[in-house]
């Protein structure tokens, strides 16, 4: 069916033996890839020291994701004829340059269709590209496809019905998270070594803590994201997901703002650790008093143990949101965008129920009945929020939450046909933790520390004060090395 809507109206060698490999024994293409054990900085260097091209990166990854992807649906678009036309072309210079990467298909890139997870799209190619895929392209990266999504972003999960569910690498019948299910399951399966996310309300570490791998959200407005950074109140942040810290650390010193006009000083590239101790606060009930799922909970309490093995300093505290405010203001705000979209629709004399989900449907009749002032009233609350986070993370360095209350879940629990109201309170008490840090505008990150009863992942959630990336990192780079999770490979790609 076609779609009518484009993201400028709605928001403003080695290669040859792993595709033989592939071909042979699908479900083992990663253990036999020559390149899938070096990171994308390491691969990089193999460019620089010219002891693998760029073209052969590329088609590495190319046979990695059609070997995988038939059972993962993590790349819902090819970008391939283009990569390699783009690898064999002049890169510029990047400690990055020629490496792999996938972009969300809430973004644009020129020439590329963009679906939005939605049948209300258009089939028409993009005429621009938007700033954080730009921004990758600058830094010499290659494009070789964009990843799944669900409809417009708006859901924990990633199983649309425009573009089919995306599978968890570590358990085929469970959801990777979402939104940026389909960066984290390509990443983790290791298709391609980080991948381009964004995060509204927790779509980069929800994601990464499904999947197992590092996710780290920015502060509001670091990155320039154009008439982004006003959609939704300017809850929504782009930087990416990847297997290592440091590929991490460099995409976002290559892609944060460094302009005249940007929020805060550029922190560059975190190349390690420090040696300063860290005042952690720490707990693990929600703004509503609930504790998370027993395995969440022994994972993120294993977290704060680490960390004091480490002489950092862990200080038990209260969330300090009251949660049922929280959740109305959130809800105004969070629904506002799929009523502009209903509007753009109804502007085309078109019926939105003949297009859009029926979650997206629900938030759109949540929206329309809600006082003419409640979006006003929910942005002002989203002030004062702030204003408390702000004063409480004045009393600590860091504050270690779960990231999500359940480990993950099987698909269809959380799918956008689930009656309404049903999902609604399954997706509020699944994702208590994150949506704070979007409001707050603070950093945030998910590391892969923890694994459920069943063998899954569980991240443990670490923030910030605003503009204190370089923070979180370096504690992410201790925590890496005490604990290393990059070379974890989920068993359904052990054949």
């Amino acid at each position: 069916m076609m779609g009518f809507i484009d993201r400028r109206q709605f928001m403003g060698s080695a290669a040859a033996a792993a595709l033989a490999g592939a071909a042979l024994h699908p479900e083992r293409a990663i253990a036999h890839d020559a390149f899938s054990g070096y990171d994308g900085i390491g691969q990089a260097q193999l460019v620089r020291s010219k002891q693998a091209t760029a073209l052969e990166l590329v088609d590495a990854a190319i046979g990695r994701i059609e070997a995988a992807n038939p059972r993962l649906n993590a790349v819902v678009w090819e970008m391939f004829e283009h990569a390699r036309t783009h690898a064999t072309g002049e890169l510029p210079t990047s400690p990055l340059s020629g490496v792999p990467y996938l972009i969300k298909d809430l973004n644009n890139v020129a020439g590329e269709r963009t679906t939005f997870g939605s049948r209300f799209s258009l089939e028409t190619p993009a005429a621009i590209t938007d700033p954080m895929p730009q921004t990758a392209i600058d830094a010499g990266l290659v494009i070789v496809g964009k990843t799944n999504t669900p409809e417009f972003g708006l859901l924990p999960t990633t199983e649309s019905v425009r573009l089919g569910p995306c599978h968890n690498p570590w358990n085929l019948d469970c959801s990777p998270g979402g939104s940026s299910g389909g960066a984290a399951a390509a990443v983790a399966a290791g298709l391609v070594p980080a991948a381009h996310a964004s995060d509204g309300g927790g779509s980069i570490r929800i994601p990464s803590s499904c999947c197992g791998v590092f996710g780290l959200k920015p502060s509001r407005l670091r990155m320039n994201l154009g008439q982004e950074n006003t959609v939704m109140g300017g809850i929504v942040t782009e930087n990416c997901v990847s297997r290592t810290v440091r590929d991490n650390a460099m995409l976002f010193s290559l892609t944060e703002d460094t302009g005249d006009y940007a929020r805060f000083k550029p922190i560059g590239f975190v190349a390690g650790p420090v040696k300063r101790r860290l005042r952690i606060a720490f707990g693990t009930t929600s703004y509503h008093g609930a504790e998370p799922h027993p395995d969440v909970k022994a994972a993120v309490e294993a977290t704060a143990k680490l960390c004091e093995s480490l002489g950092h300093r862990i200080v038990p505290a209260q969330n300090p949101i009251d949660g049922q405010a929280f959740e109305e203001a959130f809800t105004a705000v969070w629904s506002s965008f799929p009523a502009k979209l209903a509007q753009l629709a109804k502007s085309k004399t078109l019926k939105p129920e003949n297009f859009f989900e029926p979650y997206t449907l629900a938030l759109i009749d949540f929206a329309m009945n809600l006082a003419p002032d409640a979006l006003g009233k929910g942005l002002t609350a989203f002030t004062q929020i702030e204003a408390q986070v702000d004063s409480f993370m004045a009393n600590y360095d860091a504050w270690l939450t779960p990231v999500l209350a359940l480990p993950p879940v099987r698909l269809g629990e959380m799918g956008p046909t689930v009656d309404p109201k049903t999902l609604s309170e399954r997706v509020m008490r699944y994702v208590v933790y994150t949506q704070i840090h979007n409001v707050a505008g603070t950093p945030a990150m998910s590391t892969p520390l923890g694994m459920s009863q069943d063998g899954l992942p569980i991240g443990s959630q670490f923030a910030a004060a605003k503009g204190r990336e370089d923070l979180l990192y370096a504690l992410a780079y201790e925590l890496e090395a005490a604990q290393p999770w990059a070379k974890r490979t989920p068993k359904v790609w052990m054949g």
